[in-house]
């Protein structure tokens, strides 16, 4: 399918891919930590028919360089333009911290209708860099709602990765340590998914070393459950933080260790999630 890519400058730094014609569905495509505009993805949904929006959401002009109490308004008014686009139903696909700010955010607007959660996880926790003071402590919340910090789990300043210096860290501990240490601001720190009217898709890899992703899916989908709303979670044993989907080339091996999985096992579980990624973003080809 033939698409048509537009720059944006303002309100943020992104990019709207178009497929000919246009779109019924729109889909807010949002990266990790790594902060960057995710075009490919975005592209290979507009190729699908989709309506892809991916936006800087930290680390442009006017915002913090790190995940630090970013304002998930920032989100919203990236539905806004979507809206703006004539499309029918909106989606949010979002990877890691990514999927911690779309899973937020499905609770605080109604107008989104389905998220995909790529290696997400259950809880909000503190920041990762600095804020627009240019600290990285003390901690803060990586989010803010209408001028209030979201609730947060602070990290275990006492833990020490077991890699030796100068080499790739896997953090997937620290997350657990410092949920286990800090627990009552784990349990204020709980991502609502449950509120949230969208329509909601979970893939995660168990080989995750980033953070347990998997668990924290189970988590996610239990709550839905608890009060009747379905979550569907797509898993693979052996996959890693980062799945790839079908089109997408394989991740960089540099620091591999960090991420786990493998090629062939991060690119498996993308194809598994393919079809139903589509299904529940009602993108029809």
């Amino acid at each position: 399918m033939e698409i048509t890519e537009c720059s944006l400058a303002t309100p943020y730094e992104g990019i709207m891919i178009t497929p000919r014609g246009g779109g019924d569905v729109g889909v807010l495509v949002l990266a990790g930590s790594s902060g960057r505009i995710e075009i490919e993805r975005s592209r290979l949904l507009a190729r699908q028919g989709a309506v892809a929006l991916s936006i800087r959401w930290f680390g442009g002009p006017g915002q913090p360089a790190g995940i630090c109490e970013i304002p998930l308004e920032t989100f919203t008014t990236a539905v806004d333009l979507l809206l703006d686009a004539g499309v029918r139903r909106v989606g949010v696909v979002g990877v890691s911290k990514g999927a911690e700010a779309a899973l937020l955010i499905a609770g605080l607007d109604p107008r989104i209708d389905a998220v995909v959660a790529l290696s997400p996880t259950s809880l909000v926790w503190a920041n990762i860099g600095p804020g627009v003071d240019g600290r990285v402590h003390p901690y803060r919340s990586s989010w803010t709602w209408r001028g209030e910090p979201v609730p947060f789990v602070p990290y275990d300043d006492t833990w020490a990765p077991a890699e030796p210096v100068g080499s790739p860290v896997a953090y997937r501990t620290l997350y657990e340590r410092s949920r286990t240490k800090f627990a009552r601001a784990a349990e204020a720190a709980m991502i609502p998914v449950q509120r949230a009217t969208a329509d909601l898709l979970l893939v995660a890899g168990a080989d995750d070393r980033m953070w347990p992703s998997s668990s924290f899916a189970e988590e996610l989908a239990a709550r839905r459950s608890a009060v009747g709303r379905p979550a569907r979670i797509v898993s693979s044993s052996d996959a890693g933080h980062r799945p790839r989907l079908p089109g997408e080339p394989p991740a960089p091996a540099s620091a591999r260790h960090l991420y786990g999985g493998s090629p062939s096992a991060d690119a498996a579980l993308g194809a598994a999630a393919w079809p139903h990624i589509l299904q529940v973003l009602q993108i029809t080809p």
